[in-house]
């Protein structure tokens, strides 16, 4: 199926993404549509509905794929959102999880309860991927504590209970199913009746080199299910497909694709279900790779646009400064880099020999299968290889096969020891009939994710706005002439992908990438701050610190009270613990290390108790608070008005300063933003210092919405306007067909060279206006920009 013309089914506009949850259920969202209505968006975005474990506060853990979840608001509360939005003219697209469920608590998910009592004979077996012919034929689950392991084999603290659903053995609070006939009752022998079941309990740390069914990344608690099997998607697509004849979602969001064994065919598959209806695919694209054009679908979620934009607002020049301190901090001679992709080859190697090993064994057992010849001894040595050469997230044979000859051609370059073993598998992971290399494109998404996402964007803190999901912190900047080459082809190929800044899955939120961004203009100055720090709160390891001090710079928030410092305080330390525990290289979520960590969260508590750090990090502060704000203005007007559908993360229409998960999946005060906004025609100053309430951007963020929503017909095309003058390179210009983008870039840069000086925009012909301040200009950007740093120009009729 060929992607879809620009005809048919209903498309958005913009959306708005609400993280649903018991605290945020449908009700309350259904709620609040009319001021996501108010605020120009023309589709509200939810996050996973469907059944979740108990608890759940993300939904991507689905239990069942026949209900909605009641804790979220259930049927009920879906039919109330869209009530409420066909009566505002809104759109739903909805998040939906295809790759996998959520198994912690298996009488949660009855599949998966079915399946552990009955084995491969289970009426839902085929529906996960598990391979039964291991040499036990028993399913591993690594439940068991390193002091539960009994000499003989046996597992301690095991007993038989009589459940609501039969005869059950529970290790701890923990309950798995007992097959039919394997005990007579609870005064068996638990250790002879655990023996007799088709899993087996297991050694936690066997998941990394013996686990059998395949799992979402190393989530040993998420199974993956094969959607690529006709029942299986009938049965995993029951109440989703309801929402389509009942007319309750109008577009679908599928959350990690490259999981499935064959994207295009679920794409197809889904696009039949839907009758063609609006998808998006969460799908990450290296710099140069291009999203498949046979997908049926309109476009990725947006990480790619997210790149480009970050990338067009930073300072090249700052490139060699921050590189030397970064060599410095690596304790690197003078004169060398870090080299960030070895350092990415040899984390993924990490990962394919580590906690993804089972899965490269599975690989080869694939291949044991599936060729009749001898599959070389070292076959596992060499698809590790190539998951650490492999260039982008996958393949999907025959097309993405030039990346398979660059992973290739890297490992026999790299390992010429392996020559020989990859001359035999070569054919065989080249050919998609072998289960082999389906895997093998499965597996090689999940190493890159694990190697680079979670691990290396935690090592690597040259300039850390950088570090995001869906870019390349190897990429420093893009020029503007960059930025326009990509969004002419946006708006060519992929007019309908979302655009994105903020997600529930950033690393970082999209105002704190701003006000890191402008160290790239300041390196000197942030590398003298940065020595300081090190100085008053020395940390084991200095880069680490520069990637802990720049989000703590970064996020700082407004603090009007005790209580909100020690939120901030709170905030910071769950920060911490994530990112050095990803960052694996001192410590580690499974074998944390007390002494480094304790020096960690030490700094932390620096940040707000020790009046010398907290005087270093306010000086900064004064150096780039404002010029953040300029940026962050600049980033969400060019996200809003860039080809594409601009997604609102919810919040981000006021500042959005959240860290990683769970830090930017909290509550916000949606309150707020609907009083700040009844105002927000009052055209608010332009935003200054840490305590600005981010009345600006939601002026900005409105104003550009309503124009998109209420005058499509400005945005149907793309051109690039240029500038001239002492300071065209300040600033980035397009014409979308009626609506002229103007933002500012490099402020700190600008600011110092006087400002704009004579510089104006070559702007078409035509009357044009500025609609967040009402005023007409003749391109000249010292009167266009002296309120705020971006413009959104309308040409009126003559």
């Amino acid at each position: 199926m060929e992607r879809r013309p620009d005809h048919g089914p209903r498309r958005p506009v913009s959306t708005y993404r609400f993280q649903v949850s018991a605290d945020l259920d449908l009700f309350e969202v259904a709620r609040r549509l009319e001021y996501v209505h108010d605020l120009g968006i023309d589709w509200v975005y939810l996050s996973p509905l469907l059944a979740a474990e108990p608890g759940s506060t993300h939904g991507y853990d689905v239990v069942a794929h026949d209900h909605l979840d009641v804790s979220r608001g259930g049927e009920e509360g879906l039919d109330a959102v869209r009530a409420e939005a066909r009566r505002l003219g809104l759109g739903v697209l909805v998040d939906i999880v295809p790759n996998h469920v959520g198994v912690a608590t298996p009488s949660e998910d009855p599949w998966w309860w079915e399946v552990l009592r009955d084995g491969r004979d289970a009426e839902h077996a085929a529906a996960f991927d598990i391979d039964w012919d291991t040499a036990d034929q028993r399913l591993r689950i690594p439940v068991v504590g390193d002091d539960d392991l009994l000499p003989d084999g046996g597992v301690d603290h095991l007993r038989l209970v009589e459940g609501e659903r039969g005869l059950e053995l529970h290790y701890w609070d923990q309950a798995f199913p007992v097959a039919h006939g394997t005990a007579d009752g609870v005064d068996d022998d638990p250790q002879a009746v655990h023996a007799r079941q088709h899993y087996e309990l297991v050694d936690w740390h066997r998941a990394d080199d013996a686990l059998n069914y395949r799992r979402f990344f190393a989530v040993n608690t998420l199974a993956a299910v094969r959607v690529e099997e006709p029942e299986v998607f009938d049965d995993t697509h029951v109440e989703i497909r309801r929402w389509f004849t009942e007319d309750l979602v109008d577009g679908l969001r599928v959350d990690h694709p490259d999981g499935l064994r064959d994207p295009k065919g679920y794409l197809d598959d889904l696009a039949r279900l839907t009758g063609g209806a609006y998808t998006l695919v969460e799908k990450i694209l290296e710099p140069g790779e291009a999203l498949p054009t046979s997908w049926a679908t309109d476009g990725t979620t947006g990480y790619d646009a997210l790149a480009w934009i970050d990338r067009v607002l930073t300072d090249p020049a700052g490139q060699a400064p921050l590189d030397a301190l970064e060599a410095r901090l690596r304790g690197l001679p003078a004169g060398e880099r870090v080299d960030y992709p070895e350092m990415v080859h040899d984390l993924k190697r990490e990962v394919a020999d580590g906690i993804l090993h089972s899965e490269v064994l599975r690989i080869v057992r694939d291949l044991r299968r599936d060729v009749p010849e001898r599959v070389p001894s070292r076959t596992a040595d060499a698809v590790a290889e190539l998951m650490a050469c492999f260039p982008v997230y996958r393949s999907y044979l025959p097309e993405g096969s030039e990346h398979v000859d660059q992973a290739f051609a890297a490992a026999r370059s790299r390992r010429p020891d392996l020559a020989a073993t990859l001359d035999t598998i070569e054919p065989w992971l080249r050919d998609p009939s072998l289960d082999a290399c389906r895997r093998f494109q499965q597996t090689s998404g999940m190493v890159m994710a694990k190697g680079v996402e979670d691990c290396a964007f935690y090592r690597y803190s040259r300039l850390t706005s950088l570090n995001e999901v869906g870019g390349d912190p190897h990429e420093f900047a893009l020029g503007v002439d960059g930025l326009h080459e990509h969004l002419a082809a946006r708006q060519r190929d992929w007019p309908h992908a979302m655009t994105t800044l903020s997600t529930h899955d950033t690393k970082r939120g999209e105002d704190v990438r701003a006000r890191i961004t402008t160290l790239a203009e300041v390196p000197h100055r942030w590398e003298r701050a940065l020595d300081q720090l090190l100085e008053l709160v020395p940390l084991p390891d200095p880069g680490f610190a520069s990637l802990l001090w720049q989000a703590v710079l970064g996020a700082w928030p407004a603090l009007p009270d005790d209580a909100a410092v020690e939120t901030w305080r709170e905030r910071l330390h769950g920060y911490a613990e994530k990112a050095m525990r990803e960052a694996g290289d001192h410590t580690t979520w499974t074998e944390p290390d007390e002494t480094y960590e304790a020096a960690v969260h030490a700094a932390v508590d620096a940040v707000i108790d020790d009046a010398g750090v907290r005087s270093v990090l306010t000086g900064l502060l004064a150096d780039v608070v404002d010029a953040g704000w300029s940026n962050a203005l600049a980033t969400k007007l060019l996200a809003l008005t860039m080809p594409g559908v601009p997604d609102v993360y919810q919040g981000s229409e006021l500042w959005e300063q959240s860290l990683v998960d769970p830090d930017n999946r909290r509550p916000v005060d949606l309150d707020l933003r609907a009083r700040l906004l009844a105002g927000s025609d009052d055209h608010p100053v332009a935003p200054s210092g840490v305590d600005d309430p981010g009345a600006a951007k939601l002026h900005v963020t409105a104003a550009a919405l309503r124009l998109r929503r209420d005058r499509p017909e400005l945005f149907t095309g793309y051109a690039p306007v240029s500038a001239t003058g002492e300071a065209a390179e300040h600033v980035v210009a397009f014409d979308r067909g009626g609506a002229l983008t103007v933002a500012t870039r490099l402020p700190v840069g600008l600011a110092d060279r006087g400002g704009w000086g004579d510089t104006r925009l070559d702007l078409p012909t035509g009357r044009w206006r500025d609609t967040l301040t009402g005023d007409v200009t003749d391109g000249d950007l010292t009167t266009l920009l002296a309120t705020y740093p971006v413009a959104l120009l309308v040409k009126e009729d003559d």
